[in-house]
C-alpha cells in the first residue's frame, strides 16, 4: 500500500506551517526540532511490546489494561498520547475475535507505544479499504483468518487511540518477559499480523 504522493503533500503542509511559525517568531526552528526529537526519542514499538508482555503474564494488569488503557500504560511509565493527552483503548484478539486499527480521517496513532506510523497506515488505500473489506486487506498482509473469526475495525481519532492486545502464541509458555517482548511486532499491535 503506497501513500508516497499523499505523504509528500502532508510533508509540504507541515513544512509550510513550520515556516509560518518561525517567520512570525512563535517558535524558533531549533526549538521545534528539539521538541520533535524529544517526542520521538521515547517512541518505539518496544514500548507497546512491553505492555503486551506484562498483560500476558499479569492477569490483574491485563484486566486494568482492557478496562482503562490510559491508566494501565501509565503504570509502566508510558503515555497514551502525543503532544496532547489522548485516551488509549486496548482491544484484545481472541480465538473468535480479531481486531484491526485504522484512522480513516488522517493517521491518528499511539506513537509513544508503537513508534512512528508506517507509511501504509497513513495511505488512503489502507484507510479506506480496511473498513470496507478488512479480510481482504489482512490477507494482503499475509494474515488469513478462519471464516468463523469476527473482525472488528477500530477507528482512531484525535481523542481516542487504539492498540491491539495480540493473542499470546501457544509456543511462548515459560518464556521470560524479555523473550515475550521479542515476539511482539508493530503490525501485531495494529492488528495486521498475528503473532
Amino acid at each position: 500500500m503506497s501513500g508516497t504522493h499523499e505523504d509528500a503533500a502532508i510533508s509540504r503542509r507541515v513544512r509550510g506551517l513550520e515556516t509560518l511559525l518561525e517567520e512570525r517568531g512563535i517558535v524558533a526552528g531549533a526549538v521545534l526540532d528539539e521538541a520533535l526529537d524529544a517526542f520521538l526519542a521515547g517512541s518505539s514499538p518496544l514500548n507497546g511490546a512491553r505492555v503486551v508482555a506484562r498483560a500476558w503474564t499479569d492477569p490483574a494488569f491485563k484486566e486494568r489494561l482492557l478496562a482503562d488503557g490510559t491508566s494501565a500504560v501509565a503504570e509502566l511509565g508510558f503515555a497514551a498520547g502525543g503532544v496532547q493527552p489522548q485516551r488509549l483503548r486496548v482491544v484484545e484478539n481472541t480465538v473468535r475475535a480479531h481486531n484491526v486499527v485504522v484512522c480513516t480521517l488522517c493517521s491518528c496513532y499511539p506513537v509513544r507505544l508503537l513508534g512512528p506510523s508506517p507509511s501504509w497506515y497513513k495511505s488512503e488505500a489502507y484507510r479506506s479499504r480496511v473498513v470496507r473489506e478488512p479480510r481482504g486487506v489482512l490477507e494482503e498482509f499475509g494474515l488469513s483468518l478462519p471464516d468463523g473469526t469476527e473482525v472488528t475495525v477500530w477507528d482512531s481519532s484525535a481523542e481516542t487511540r487504539y492498540m491491539v492486545l495480540p493473542r499470546r502464541p501457544a509456543c511462548s509458555a515459560g518464556l521470560s518477559a524479555g523473550e515475550l517482548v521479542s515476539l511482539v511486532t508493530r503490525n501485531g499491535l495494529i492488528g495486521t499480523a498475528a503473532l
